[in-house]
């Protein structure tokens, strides 16, 4: 049931048909609901598989994208994570289906036209990372915004209000631990009065891309069905460039047949391929 809080001729609130319409900041906004088919194609598995890496990277980080975005979402009927959504599901991810994964180069924390400092630099001590700009260009009372990303353990280590822009170093302490694992570090910038920010730069990977326990046991489930695949894909062929009518009439080809298939659709779908 729907209802007409403004008038016959105002927008109706509730669900008629397929359609359901209520107010989101503000707006009326009016989407398509229905059952959804058991069979995906693949570009819809792609497409679930893709928000489902881009809503893991950026759960731990909502803190900071709360802040990071709330300017761009003032007056709009998207929130600060649709708008950090939007962007790294379009940019941040690489690879195809079932391998998309995050490319940390291409994460977007913010856009902005503020300025961005020049010469950034950081370097990893025994203590931590202490990060460091040049002063110059923007104001001195900007408000400087770090994130460092533990891809391992799935959290970030944040500061929404590090400093002040002519600080020109800010030093986060990671415990040893830490130090040891994947870090992808960002930085950007936000005006005293939070009227502007600047986009977020990438400030680069330390430690590596490191492997986790789940990318490990997926990589070594693929080996092991590609090394069966490869095996029965060679007596496969073999069979039919020797047939001549006989062998694929035969019910061990239908049986090495069906196999051959099985295990060639599994690997379209399976995680785990190298590169």
């Amino acid at each position: 049931m729907a209802l007409s809080p403004y008038g016959p001729h105002g927008p109706v609130i509730g669900k008629i048909g397929n359609l359901v319409s209520y107010i989101l900041n503000g707006q009326v906004v009016t989407r398509t609901i229905g059952h959804k088919s058991n069979k995906h194609s693949k570009n819809q598995l792609a497409n679930y598989q893709s928000m489902a890496v881009t809503m893991e990277l950026l759960s731990p980080m909502l803190p900071f994208i709360n802040s990071s975005f709330e300017i761009e979402a003032r007056g709009t009927v998207k929130n600060q994570h649709n708008l950090a959504t939007s962007y790294n599901k379009k940019q941040a991810l690489t690879g195809e289906y079932p391998n998309i994964r995050v490319d940390y180069s291409k994460v977007v924390l913010s856009y902005g036209d503020l300025a961005i400092a020049e010469n950034l630099k950081m370097v990893k001590t025994d203590t931590g990372l202490q990060i460091s700009w040049d002063t110059e260009g923007g104001l001195a009372h900007d408000m400087v915004m770090i994130l460092v990303c533990h891809p391992q353990r799935a959290q970030v280590s944040s500061s929404i209000n590090a400093c002040r822009r002519d600080a020109g170093t800010y030093f986060v302490k990671l415990n040893e631990e830490d130090l040891e694992q994947q870090l992808e570090t960002y930085i950007c910038f936000k005006s005293a009065n939070g009227k502007q920010i600047s986009n977020s730069v990438y400030l680069g990977n330390l430690n590596g891309a490191v492997e986790n326990e789940q990318e490990k046991e997926e990589r070594e489930k693929y080996t092991l069905v590609k090394a069966r695949f490869d095996q029965v894909a060679t007596d496969y062929l073999w069979m039919l460039e020797l047939d001549h009518g006989r062998l694929t009439s035969t019910k061990a080809f239908r049986v090495l047949e069906k196999e051959y298939n099985v295990l060639k659709q599994k690997l379209e779908h399976m995680p785990g391929k190298p590169g």
